[in-house]
């Protein structure tokens, strides 16, 4: 009996696209406690990217990079009883492996998609929302009257995070290295947008200041990293959070740790992978998060898609316009 097969992207090498490849490789046996998932939609995002380039050596080569999926449950192995052949489910992984038209994964690990919300609007907006959850629920508590400042809001997190925090009551802040950015972020729900670069650029913390009366944010968010950390830190308040969970312009150099004690400030950096580990919290997690879609909470732009042997141009688009707009592959 010859051996099942399956279409998936390998990396050979760390680079640019051009190194993601298809390749047609061997399934997976079923064990104990696992279930075959035969994915219908594949979210794409930065991560990827720099697990591509090498920035993160995170995925042990050959190997195939993805961590967020659709699909729906093709087998299930012995011991399984929470999930049947043609249930919808999504999951997230740091385990990689989700650049392929399947994949074996623990019964544990799955979301049941609602029947409400289709693949493509979970696929965009799965890792986004969990992670959101994180940041405005568990490493910080934003809510009515909290004023936060959100680096590069027009960006696909950006706006996520600015939409929700003002749907909870919290005072935005935005800022944007562009005019199309600059627009998305005021449509976010942003108090201000300020320009931190090109025409119009302001001093990020100078206008914060000037916008919370002298004293700065209780939470400032940023995903941007080495460009942009030192207008963060200087933007917040006494006893105020820097929250970084990201470094698009690069990582930021070491701290020395005496300057948080200025304003009496603490910074984070929280990876959402450790916030899903317990099924129990994942699952309340996931049914905040399409709660928040339903209500509209915050809202998906329509995602562009790809298909799975297109990967590398999916990668191109995401690093030509950034992740405004949801990227998917299709196997």
């Amino acid at each position: 009996m010859s051996q099942a097969m399956h279409q998936a992207i390998v990396i050979t090498e760390y680079g640019g696209p051009e190194v993601l490849k298809i390749a047609t490789v061997a399934s997976q046996a079923l064990a104990a406690g696992q279930v075959r998932v035969q994915h219908t939609r594949i979210g794409v995002n930065f991560h990827d990217v720099y697990v591509r380039s090498g920035l993160y050596k995170t995925l042990a080569l050959p190997g195939t990079p993805g961590i967020e999926a659709v699909g729906v449950v093709a087998e299930v192995g012995e011991g399984v009883s929470r999930f049947k052949v043609g249930e919808r489910v999504c999951y997230i992984s740091a385990a990689y492996a989700i650049y392929a038209a399947e994949r074996v994964i623990a019964a544990d690990e799955l979301i049941v998609v609602p029947d409400d919300l289709s693949d493509a609007l979970v696929a965009s907006s799965l890792l986004r929302g969990l992670t959101a959850d994180v940041l405005l629920h568990r490493v910080a508590h934003v809510g009515q009257g909290t004023r936060i400042l959100v680096q590069a809001a027009g960006g696909g997190m950006g706006q996520i995070l600015s939409q929700w925090a003002t749907r909870q009551g919290a005072m935005v802040i935005g800022t944007a290295g562009s005019d199309a950015t600059a627009k998305k972020a005021d449509q976010a729900g942003c108090v201000e947008v300020i320009r931190y670069r090109g025409e119009g650029a302001q001093d990020v913390a100078e206008r914060v200041l000037v916008l919370t009366h002298g004293e700065g944010v209780d939470v400032a968010y940023d995903a941007v990293g080495k460009v942009s950390f030192d207008g963060s830190l200087a933007s917040l308040n006494i006893g105020g959070q820097l929250v970084m969970y990201g470094q698009s312009s690069g990582p930021v150099p070491a701290l020395e740790i005496a300057r948080l004690a200025a304003k009496s400030n603490s910074v984070s950096r929280p990876m959402v992978f450790h916030f899903v580990k317990k099924p129990a919290e994942r699952e309340a997690m996931a049914a905040r998060v399409f709660e928040a879609l339903r209500k509209k909470h915050f809202r998906m732009g329509v995602p562009q898609e790809f298909a799975l042997a297109d990967a590398a141009a999916a990668h191109r688009a995401l690093e030509a316009h950034g992740a405004v707009q949801p990227i998917l592959l299709v196997p």
